[in-house]
């Protein structure tokens, strides 16, 4: 028989991940050389074991998968599948441009991803076809210029004040703008908004 597949498991979710790990690693081609439950020990494990595949879910924490792949994918030639539960149109595109090789739902069975896996192990891509279809149909913009840019510098972490210091408008300006974009996208809180933008590939 051929070199089993090593893979790298990276999910928040205890049970998700024990689960999915036990259930690959039943598959003969198949082995489970590490498993992490943030992104940041995703990454510290596959710079260790040097997986050929890791499957990364992308809600993790604290930064999130993408992130993780990015990482993983400039210092390792390694493959990467994100697993997920929703999927906005911009992440698959930045997950597509990071190199990123498989794109999946977590109601994926693991006998199935297990096939993708292999797919993947050959050379191949694979993305959902229904998250592929979700990003030919994304949505129209609603957001203005200027709550584009506010929302651009919410993601830096930077406070109201600092934000209208470096778009140049006032603090009360920056806190209008940030809530008309937080209506528009049905979000409580400027983070959010500023999340569900970057989701979408507004910013």
């Amino acid at each position: 028989m051929s070199e089993a597949i090593r893979l790298l498991i990276a999910d928040d979710e205890d049970l998700f991940r024990g689960a999915l790990s036990a259930l690959l690693d039943l598959e003969e081609d198949l082995t489970v050389v590490a498993e992490a439950a943030t992104s940041t020990n995703a990454v510290r494990l596959a710079l260790r074991h040097r997986p050929d595949i890791a499957v990364l879910d992308l809600e993790m924490p604290p930064a999130d998968g993408l992130s993780a792949a990015e990482r993983i994918r400039a210092e390792l030639p390694c493959r990467v599948v994100l697993v997920t539960r929703h999927a906005r149109p911009g992440v698959l595109r930045r997950a597509l441009s990071a190199g990123v090789s498989g794109f999946v739902p977590k109601t994926t069975r693991a006998d199935r991803l297990a096939e993708i896996i292999r797919e993947i192990a050959a050379g191949r891509r694979y993305v959902d076809p229904d998250i592929a279809a979700s990003a030919l149909t994304e949505d129209h913009c609603p957001l203005s210029g200027r709550e584009l840019e506010v929302l651009r510098a919410t993601r830096t972490g930077a406070s109201v004040n600092d934000i209208a210091a470096l778009v140049h408008l006032a603090p009360g300006t920056v806190r209008n703008y940030l809530s008309a974009a937080m209506a528009k996208t049905g979000t409580s809180s400027r983070h959010a908004a500023a999340h569900r933008a970057w989701e979408e590939g507004w910013i």
